[in-house]
C-alpha cells in the first residue's frame, strides 16, 4: 500500500514499554554481492565466510538506548533485527514480537514461486496469467493496465514487489497455493512463526493482539537473508530475487533514508492506513565488495487512526548500522 510522510510527535515518556534485551542470533547462509542494478538479470554468487554464532555487536547497549528514546517520540513500536553476514553480529529489539506483515510478505512469495519455477515447474516463470477486473485489489499500478492481455508469472513478481501491487501478489499467492503455501514454505525456511493467513487486501486489517498474517523482525530477517544470501534458493535465482528488491520504487523513505546514498539497498515495504503500521525489510550492500547486512524493521502505533512514520524506520536503520560498526 502506498505510504506517507509525518512529522514525528515531541518526545514523551512511555513507562510501559517492555524492552528485549539485545541477543546475538544465528543465521545460516553466505553473503551475495550487490545485485547488478538491471532486474531480472542471473549472474553467480561469490561465497563468503559463514556467520559467526552468538556474537553481539558491541555497540548493543548504546543502539536499544537509542531505539528506546525513539520509540518513546514515535509513542509506538519499534521491532527490529538486523545482522552482519560476514561476522554474524546481530542487533535485536523487540525482535521476538508480532507484527503484521503487511506487504513485506511479498519478497518470500516471489522467492517461493522462484523456488517452485526451479524445483517442480520449470516454465512457471514464463507462464501468462490472467485476471478479471473484478478481482482487481486497490493499489494495483501494474495488474490494473494488463486486465486484457495478462502478465508472466516473471513480470508479477517484478510489480509485487517494485510496486507492491496488490492484485500481483494475489496472483503470485495462487502459483503456490494461496496463504497456506506461503505458510508451508515459510516452513521450509525453518520458520515455525511467520504465517500468511488471508489474501490482498484483508490481510491488511490488523489490530493488537492479531496473531493471522503476523511474523516477527527476527523471523522474517531470517528468512531474508535465507532467500537473498543463504542457500534456500539456486544462485540464479537469488540474483534475481535481489535485483527485484533494488529496483523497489516504495522504499526510498525508510531504510533506504536512514543509510549512505552510496549504498546499495534492496528492500521490501508494508504499510497499513491503521494504528500508523509501517515495515522495511532489506539486504543492505555497505560497499561493493562488503558482505550485505540484513535489516528487518517493523513499527506501529497505539491509535487505531495513527498514521505511519517512515523517518522512524529510517533513524532505526540508521541506529542498527552504526551498531554494527557500518556508520
Amino acid at each position: 500500500m502506498p505510504t506517507q510522510l509525518i512529522r514525528r510527535a515531541p518526545l514523551s515518556a512511555l513507562a510501559s514499554l517492555v524492552l528485549i534485551p539485545l541477543t546475538g542470533a544465528v543465521a545460516t547462509g553466505h553473503a551475495s554481492a550487490a545485485p547488478a542494478a538491471t532486474p531480472l538479470t542471473a549472474t553467480p554468487t561469490p561465497a563468503a565466510a559463514p556467520a559467526t554464532a552468538m556474537q553481539a555487536a558491541p555497540d548493543g547497549a548504546r543502539a536499544r538506548k537509542e531505539l528506546r528514546t525513539l520509540e518513546a517520540s514515535f509513542k509506538g513500536r519499534i521491532g527490529a533485527y538486523a545482522v552482519d553476514t560476514a561476522t554474524g553480529k546481530t542487533i535485536t529489539y523487540r525482535s521476538g514480537e508480532r507484527f503484521p506483515l503487511l506487504s513485506t510478505f511479498k519478497a518470500i512469495a516471489a522467492a517461493a514461486v522462484l523456488h517452485k519455477a526451479r524445483t517442480s515447474d520449470p516454465g512457471l516463470l514464463n507462464k501468462v496469467v490472467h485476471w478479471t477486473t473484478a478481482e482487481l485489489q486497490e493499489h494495483s499500478p501494474v495488474t490494473g493496465k494488463h486486465v486484457k492481455d495478462g502478465m508472466t508469472v516473471a513480470r508479477l513478481c517484478e510489480a509485487a514487489i517494485t510496486r507492491s501491487d496488490n492484485t500481483a501478489a494475489n496472483m503470485l499467492l495462487k502459483q503456490i497455493g494461496g496463504p497456506a503455501g506461503l505458510t508451508a514454505y515459510f516452513h521450509t525456511l525453518k520458520d515455525p512463526v511467520s504465517r500468511l493467513d488471508r489474501w490482498e487486501t484483508e490481510l491488511n486489517n490488523w489490530s493488537p493482539k492479531e496473531k493471522r498474517d503476523t511474523t516477527t523482525p527476527a523471523s522474517m530477517g531470517r528468512d531474508l537473508r535465507a532467500v537473498t544470501t543463504g542457500d534456500a534458493l539456486d544462485a540464479r535465482d537469488r540474483e534475481r530475487l535481489n535485483a527485484w528488491l533494488t529496483a523497489n520504487k516504495t522504499g526510498d523513505a525508510r531504510i533506504r533514508a536512514g543509510l549512505p546514498k552510496t549504498w546499495t539497498v534492496g528492500d521490501k515495504t508494508g504499510t497499513n492506513s491503521k494504528y500508523g503500521a509501517g515495515n522495511d525489510i532489506a539486504v543492505v550492500w555497505p560497499g561493493k565488495s562488503a558482505a550485505p547486512i540484513i535489516m528487518s524493521i517493523y513499527t506501529n502505533r497505539g491509535a487505531a487512526d495513527a498514521a505511519v512514520d517512515d523517518k522512524v524506520i529510517a533513524d532505526t536503520a540508521a541506529i542498527l548500522a552504526r551498531a554494527l560498526g557500518k556508520l
